[in-house]
């Protein structure tokens, strides 16, 4: 019994996803009791785990920045998928699903991943170190996509309410794919420098020193088995939504809520791969991964909505609200005030976590 246990324990990373899978199928469309519920979060919480996993055997194999990408990329690919799902099956009521779960994910990665992995890296060099260089490029990115897609919106005057006439949103949607793809080619190809961890003496770590990178065949299997854990994550996030939803009108929370806690469900296996790597002295690993996540939201989901807004009914709002604005613009004061130096202490990190505590009241309490 004790080797079959040490047995599925060595392989759990491999079966969860499974597991996870089949119970998504088992599930999907059917009203849940609480026990059902109960079960479901568990393989929910298994398929994260195992999809963190998977991740960083994918970017020990392929090194950075590369490895931070195959995780932020399918992550926001299943994300809008799940958008436009959602909003296909919500009409009217779901025309802020999108700017919703957008400014979600920019909250929590550019202010909970960004600041949890400098606060980790503070915490346990002193200092957190980072390139200055690529963080900065991208920060400034994210900063523009957020601005062009979720701002301007609110003080265009072609359409009534805080949306783009269909020339303004075709314009949103091809800027968001050309400075993504300007992004990636510059992460990957002739400023992958940039994007490289560094020592505390700013030195460029070029690859990981601990272990061997594992096979071709194994880094594929993992491929593999991270869309199986994310595909189950996203679905089985929306399998309890309903669970949720009730949760949070039974406490009388406002609607909004429910899109804080999918983005957190959703975001939690990149969350958990940047502690990580901030962990091993990787913080430049973790801001490629939080910094990226944004990008890739907002870069992938406007150009999606965009093109489902021609079959779908009812307006697509995207132009935030006045209090959204201004954590909006104090995430970006205080980003590029952390970005500047290239090094971090415990206090930036904590002002980072304290931008998403705020949004995270704001939204329980508008």
């Amino acid at each position: 019994m004790n080797l079959r246990l040490r047995s599925y324990a060595r392989h759990w990373p491999t079966l969860a996803p499974v597991l996870a899978a089949a119970v998504l199928a088992l599930t999907w469309g059917r009203s849940l009791p609480t026990g059902m519920v109960v079960l479901v979060s568990c393989c929910l919480a298994a398929a994260v785990l195992s999809a963190v996993h998977h991740a960083e055997v994918i970017a020990h194999r392929v090194g950075e920045p590369f490895g931070s990408l195959v995780l932020a990329i399918a992550v926001t690919i299943i994300e809008v998928a799940l958008i436009v799902t959602l909003m296909a099956d919500g009409g009217d009521k779901s025309s802020t699903l999108a700017r919703d779960t957008v400014f979600a994910a920019v909250m929590i990665t550019c202010n909970g991943i960004v600041g949890l992995s400098l606060l980790v890296g503070a915490l346990k060099r002193r200092v957190a170190v980072f390139n200055a260089e690529g963080t900065g490029a991208a920060f400034g990115t994210v900063a523009t996509l957020a601005g062009l897609s979720l701002v301007l919106p609110t003080f265009t005057t072609s359409t009534p309410g805080s949306r783009f006439s269909p020339a303004q949103l075709v314009f949103a949607a091809v800027a968001a794919l050309i400075l993504y793809g300007l992004f990636v080619a510059t992460q990957t190809v002739r400023h992958r420098d940039y994007f490289l961890p560094v020592t505390a003496e700013g030195d460029v770590i070029d690859a990981d020193d601990h272990a061997d990178p594992p096979s071709a065949r194994a880094a594929l299997t993992s491929l593999g088995l991270l869309a199986v854990a994310l595909i189950a994550v996203v679905g089985l996030a929306k399998g309890v939504s309903p669970t949720i939803e009730s949760g949070v009108a039974a406490a009388g929370l406002p609607a909004s809520v429910v899109g804080v806690v999918i983005a957190l469900l959703v975001l939690l296996p990149e969350t958990i791969a940047a502690v990580r790597a901030a962990r091993r002295d990787r913080v430049q690993t973790s801001l490629n991964l939080g910094l990226g996540s944004a990008m890739a939201s907002i870069g992938l989901t406007i150009p999606a909505v965009a093109v489902a807004s021609v079959w779908l009914e009812g307006p697509l709002v995207l132009g935030l609200g006045a209090t959204h604005m201004v954590l909006l613009a104090l995430t970006v004061v205080v980003g590029t005030l952390t970005v500047i130096p290239g090094r971090a202490t415990p206090l930036q990190g904590g002002v980072h976590l304290s931008l998403l505590a705020a949004y995270i009241v704001l939204a329980v309490s508008p």
